[in-house]
């Protein structure tokens, strides 16, 4: 009697638009999206994995200057429509803003224990050295794997890009003409791809519940982010602050969240802050964390009630915020879900002595 062969797993690919689905029109040269339907013939190896592998398509493909929150949404409705339908996810996605939507995925895909995996190209997939290939057939045999349980290797919203697989609410793009475009400087990769793919299993995010796998939706984009510099002037930082019907500010502050000393700096926060602001800082280094109190240039920020950041990125924080915004919560629970990690985007934030 013949064993049943082994169930081949279903990939669902979603096309939004950007560079890896560009392929030259041979009439006019012109870089245009290529039909999904014909995929297997345009990434003929692909056909090596064997997998079952599905796919929806953006119509019309955007540019991924242009996402936003709704494009986000229509993302996480394909995810929660066809969540029981498929093993694992694979978005194809423009690099520009790729940290944001992977960011803004992470805090919208609640109890997420599939894979969730972002992928793209600095190439069109149909030049002779595209990237585009390597990260597609990488990106769908990452969200095919299985841990020695059977369960998905991956089970969060990722970034994968040539040689790293990056949590998606961790990571930010770093170079516009390097294949390893995407880095996350506070926070280990999930796997290194060289001759395989070797997952590093004590970084891979693991839920320590029960619930239900739940999208929420209704993200506010009322926010506005601020960048110091030496010079700053007043009128445009009240401005800033004062911007018709925003609710809350991402600060970028410099170095470990310090601040200028000046007394108006301090006053126009705590105005702010008064008049029900919710401002976030988080530091404009790479790498690093915001830690409160560590300079007194930091003191400033912090006592006039401004939230820390500790280690997240800007994208994550812009996104975290909107969708913290979007849930109906009183300002003190958006205070507080800020400050504290949701799903990995951000360490837990040092207490300082």
């Amino acid at each position: 009697m013949k064993s049943s062969s082994p169930r081949r797993p279903r990939i669902l690919l979603i096309y939004t638009g950007g560079t890896i689905g560009m392929i030259e029109n041979p009439e006019t040269e012109a870089l245009q999206p290529f039909d999904f339907d014909h995929l297997i013939d345009n990434v003929p190896k692909i056909k090596m994995l064997n997998y079952v592998i599905d796919n929806f398509s953006f119509n019309p493909p955007i540019d991924s200057s242009d996402m936003c929150p709704q494009h986000w949404e229509e993302i996480a409705r394909i995810v929660e429509t066809n969540y029981h339908l498929y093993d694992g996810f694979v978005v194809l996605h423009g690099t520009d803003t790729m940290a944001y939507t992977a960011s803004a995925l992470s805090f919208m895909l609640e109890n997420l224990r599939k894979p969730v995996i972002i992928t793209g190209s600095q190439l069109p997939i149909g030049e002779v050295r595209t990237d585009g290939e390597e990260n597609l057939i990488t990106a769908v045999q990452i969200a095919a794997a299985t841990d020695r349980h059977g369960s998905p290797m991956v089970q969060e919203v990722a970034i994968l890009f040539e040689n790293y697989l990056w949590r998606g609410n961790r990571a930010t793009k770093r170079s516009a003409d390097n294949f390893n475009a995407f880095k996350s400087h506070n926070y280990p990769e999930l796997a290194k791809i060289g001759l395989g793919i070797n997952f590093h299993e004590d970084s891979l995010y693991r839920l320590h519940n029960d619930e239900p796998f739940k999208v929420h939706y209704g993200l506010d984009n009322r926010i506005c982010v601020i960048d110091l510099y030496p010079g700053l002037r007043r009128e445009a930082f009240a401005h800033a602050l004062a911007a018709p019907d925003t609710k809350g500010v991402v600060i970028r502050s410099f170095g470990a969240g310090n601040a200028p000393t000046n007394p108006w700096f301090f006053n126009e926060l705590r105005q702010a802050c008064d008049r029900g602001l919710i401002v976030m800082n988080v530091t404009q280094c790479v790498g690093g964390s915001v830690v409160p109190g560590l300079y007194a240039a930091s003191d400033a920020m912090l006592a006039a009630g401004v939230i820390p950041g500790s280690d997240i990125t800007t994208e994550a924080a812009i996104t975290k915020m909107m969708f913290l915004f979007g849930q109906g919560l009183s300002d003190e629970e958006v205070r507080q879900r800020l400050a504290a990690p949701l799903c990995g985007e951000m360490s837990i934030p040092a207490r300082n002595a």
